[in-house]
């Protein structure tokens, strides 16, 4: 990948300016993380040119995450460690581990050490959920499994197949 240091740290460096000055650390560096992993990897795929497949498969796993939280409501699944509910799954974890995944998985194929990079922030991004008592373990693991999986996935938009790559190839 051309520039994938650049892009990590351009998508590290826009979600540094979104954060509140006074919140828990952990708890910004996952809102960060949030924005900033699938940002870097729409850059990314927009330097690939593969920002079309990029945009359906996230189009497609915030709107499964979303109809989740509408689906269990208040069930008690989704019912976040306050009480309150809509908690099922983690948009937070899903939405880092689908940039950390297709970050990894096709940015980063020939250097493993940043995608392992990239899913260390993904996993302290939805660590930082539960710490916040935010979510459940339970609905932080559903939502990177899902995150994971779409943006593992290629649906082959614009290219000849789909495929699935995690990346971290030593």
């Amino acid at each position: 990948m051309r520039r994938a240091g650049g892009v990590l740290a351009a998508g590290l460096t826009v979600a540094a300016t979104v954060l509140p000055a006074a919140a828990d650390p952990l708890e910004s560096f996952g809102t960060g993380m949030k924005y900033g992993l699938p940002l870097a990897a729409a850059v990314c795929a927009a330097d690939q040119g593969r920002f079309e497949d990029f945009a359906v498969r996230g189009a497609l796993q915030a709107g499964l995450v979303l109809a989740l939280k509408h689906f269990y409501g208040d069930a008690p699944i989704g019912r976040r460690p306050s009480g309150e509910g809509r908690g099922f799954p983690s948009g937070h974890a899903a939405a880092a581990a689908f940039g950390a995944a297709d970050l990894a998985g096709k940015c980063f194929d020939d250097q493993p050490w940043a995608g392992a990079a990239a899913y260390g922030a993904a996993g302290l991004a939805a660590y930082s959920r539960v710490h916040a008592g935010e979510h459940t373990p339970k609905q932080v693991w559903t939502g990177a499994l899902i995150g994971f999986s779409f943006g593992a996935a290629s649906f082959g938009i614009g290219k000849d197949g789909a495929d699935f790559s995690v990346g971290l190839k030593f």
